[in-house]
């Protein structure tokens, strides 16, 4: 779907602030809090927990740089981005389910409960920042 909607400076900004969080998350994957990510791989996937974590890393760059520096494909990369916001989100939750402590602020189930309701909000600003969702609504008419 390519972007028929012109974005305002404030979706511009929140959108390379997306990008630029995602591509730190994925480096952290990769480097400095790979242990810590392990621990929201839940049990029942049948890769190893590491493998997981690098391949969610990589993923997690890419989409970044592809949110901060592709603008004819913007709006796909929107959704893209969301899907992929969905699709960790079983971790999550097993993370909650489990009791699994990690990044030293999720050492408590309130803790980890609480992170639970940001997934939504990242999706919402993927669609929103990139300007996907009004794409999408403009499509409609």
């Amino acid at each position: 779907m390519k972007s028929n909607v012109k974005t305002s400076l404030t979706q511009n900004i929140f959108r390379i602030l997306l990008a630029l969080f995602m591509v730190y998350a994925g480096f952290s994957h990769l480097t400095f809090n790979r242990i810590d990510f392990q621990a929201q791989v839940p049990d029942w996937v049948p890769l190893s927990k590491d493998l997981v974590v690098v391949l969610s890393g990589i993923v997690e760059i890419t989409l970044g740089l592809i949110l901060l520096l592709w603008k004819k494909q913007r709006t796909t990369i929107g959704w893209f981005l969301s899907i992929f916001f969905v699709l960790v989100f079983p971790g999550n939750i097993a993370q909650y389910l489990d009791g699994k402590d990690a990044f030293g602020a999720l050492n408590s189930d309130t803790a980890r409960l609480i992170r639970l309701f940001f997934q939504p909000v990242l999706i919402a600003w993927a669609l929103w920042s990139s300007g996907a969702w009004q794409t999408w609504r403009n499509s409609k008419k």
